[in-house]
């Protein structure tokens, strides 16, 4: 039998209709063949029975009956097929078949209640007998054993979300759990494992596109750069050029001058020499003449030699080398050189200013497109922190008179407060400076990140930080954050503290005279700098502010004269580039001033 069915081919006993192998076959008038069901449909609602293959015309009350003899040819077929199909031996990494004995062959299905494991052949009864085909079949099972529970034989097919590992149906541990099926929640973990390939693949495009842009940006900044740096050298060689020449016209100036006052100098040696040749001749005669005896022959040769002398000698008093005349003429070529550098100056200046006026007139641009990415500030140092803070979230902020205690006194634009030594009488009688008092901020904020700055010099004591908008209007109360007040103190001196729920304590290496306020409002944060120092002073987290929030302040008792300063808002302010270079030229004009001078 196996013999002769090598011989049938497979196209032999396929159904025309369904095209797969005969299920149930029979046999019309006309030879050919079909399945009872297939045939039974085609025919359905026909006034006429017609073969599909032939169209041989039949009577509508045909009758069709199962052709037994060609169905045990068909089943016969089926069985020798699935031999074939399933003659392979089992390989590394391949489900066994439980059921084979001597050579395994691959499994094509694992039975969730059998346990067990079946090759096709083995597979059959599952497929014919009633009772087995109740069975639930899936895909072969590796390593059966370990994915059946211990305590209730069943497979492990069920998977428990709340802890993560592998139930069966009978596991009422897990029966409030979250389960769902093993394979459902495979195929869940697959799709989102996709949709995060797809996420992250949508990132590494985007960063790598944000990386061109930056590598672009780099390498025009790197051409401005070389641009700027060409045309600043040529500006200032331009001036240093200007300012040899100029230095080059003086000294020639003053080697000119020393020149004709070496030759004025000779003519006057010269000059001086032969009078002092003169003078001897004349000494030696009139010591001849005083070495004469007879009288009246002294007498006359007296009045012989100065009557003979007649030459009148200069007055050398008065006479000089023109140096001062000299130092003049220094003095009006070093105004003319401060002329000159002035003008080259201002151009130098006006050049300047146009060849990196690109680069400049960006900085603020380039300085905000760095920091505002940045999100996450507590990656950066202290010092890189609080200049970041300043230059993105500073406020101007003004007191609220509105809100103030009756002894605080106010400067005329509302940017300073100090206290009052004056006693005053209100409806419950009389009363001092409380302690307590206090003003708020003109501005309130509701979300988002801001950051001000105050001055405490010559303060013994303050309160300074935030409160919620509830507090608007009360007198005393109770500093701490279930109150809805988050603030750091200074007493005598020296004793700061932040008032948490519970008092801490803060160790300061000197008390700070300019501290700093920084909210996060989304963050739920509020932080104090010593501005002076770029040090953090203490920091409230979690803070629970629920509504608008306000800045705090209180200036501090005021008692014999101590403590009478002001709190003073400051703004924060950062020196531009242009500023800065501005600075450095002034700097450098100075400095070739009092080179020249020094020269002069």
């Amino acid at each position: 039998m196996a013999s002769a069915n090598s011989f049938l081919s497979e196209d032999q006993f396929l159904c025309s209709i369904c095209l797969d192998v005969f299920t149930e076959p029979v046999s019309i008038p006309c030879g050919h063949n079909f399945c009872k069901a297939c045939i039974t449909k085609h025919w359905a609602g026909k006034d006429q029975c017609q073969c599909p293959l032939c169209n041989e015309k039949f009577n509508k009350g045909l009758k069709i009956r199962v052709n037994t003899g060609f169905r045990e040819v068909v089943e016969n077929f089926k069985k020798h097929r699935v031999i074939a199909k399933n003659d392979v031996l089992v390989k590394p990494g391949q489900v066994p078949c439980d059921c084979c004995i001597g050579k395994k062959f691959k499994a094509s299905k694992t039975c969730l209640v059998c346990l067990a494991s079946y090759c096709e052949t083995h597979l059959e009864p599952h497929q014919r007998v009633a009772a087995l085909k109740r069975h639930t079949l899936t895909d072969p099972v590796q390593n059966l054993e370990n994915n059946v529970c211990k305590n209730h034989n069943r497979i492990l097919e069920l998977f428990c979300r709340n802890d993560l590992t592998r139930v069966c149906v009978l596991c009422t541990e897990h029966s409030a759990h979250d389960t769902v099926p093993l394979e459902d929640e495979y195929e869940e973990k697959k799709v989102q494992l996709e949709q995060k390939k797809v996420e992250l693949q949508e990132m590494i495009q985007e960063r790598k596109k944000k990386v061109q842009e930056i590598k672009e940006v780099a390498d025009d900044k790197m051409k401005d750069k070389d641009e700027a740096i060409a045309n600043s050298v040529q500006v200032f060689g331009t001036l240093v050029v200007s300012i040899e020449r100029t230095l080059a016209g003086l000294v020639s100036v003053i080697e000119e001058k020393q020149r004709a006052a070496e030759r004025q100098a000779e003519v006057l040696v010269k000059e001086l020499e032969r009078e002092i040749t003169e003078l001897q001749r004349r000494i030696t005669k009139l010591e001849h003449i005083s070495h004469t005896e007879d009288h009246l022959q002294l007498i006359k040769m007296f009045h012989s030699f100065f009557s003979s002398s007649s030459s009148q000698t200069k007055n050398w008093s008065d006479i000089s080398i023109s140096g001062q005349h000299c130092v003049e003429e220094v003095k009006s070529a070093m105004v003319k050189l401060q002329v000159t550098l002035t003008k080259e100056m201002e151009r130098a200046s006006q050049e300047f200013s146009v060849c990196c006026g690109k680069i400049l007139s960006e900085e603020t641009d380039i300085v905000k497109k760095t920091v505002q990415p940045v999100t996450n500030l507590e990656t950066l140092p202290e010092g890189v922190k609080l200049d970041t803070i300043r230059r993105q979230y500073a406020v101007d902020m003004t007191f609220d008179p509105c809100t103030a205690n009756d002894l605080l006194l106010f400067s005329e634009d509302f940017k300073q407060v100090q206290t009052s030594h004056i006693w005053w009488i209100a409806n419950e009688g009389p009363h001092k400076f409380n302690r307590y008092a206090y003003v708020l901020g003109k501005k309130g904020f509701s979300e988002g990140r801001f950051y001000y700055e105050v001055q405490a010099k010559r303060k013994t004591g303050w309160d300074l930080g935030v409160v919620r908008e509830s507090m608007r209007g009360k007198r005393t109360f109770t500093p701490s954050p279930r109150n809805g007040v988050w603030i750091i103190r200074l007493r005598n001196n020296t004793k700061c503290t932040a008032l948490n729920n519970v008092s801490v304590k803060l160790s300061l290496m000197k008390k700070p005279e300019k501290v700093g306020v920084f909210v996060d409002y989304e963050k739920r944060l509020v932080s104090f700098y010593d501005v002076d120092t770029a040090t953090l002073i203490y920091s409230f987290t979690g803070c629970m502010f629920n509504e608008k929030i306000y800045p705090f302040f209180s200036p501090g008792p005021s008692e014999d004269g101590i403590n009478c300063a002001p709190l003073v808002l400051s703004p924060a302010k950062n020196s531009t580039t242009w500023e800065k270079c501005s600075e450095f030229l002034g700097l450098i004009i100075t400095l070739i001033f009092l080179v020249l001078i020094s020269i002069s």
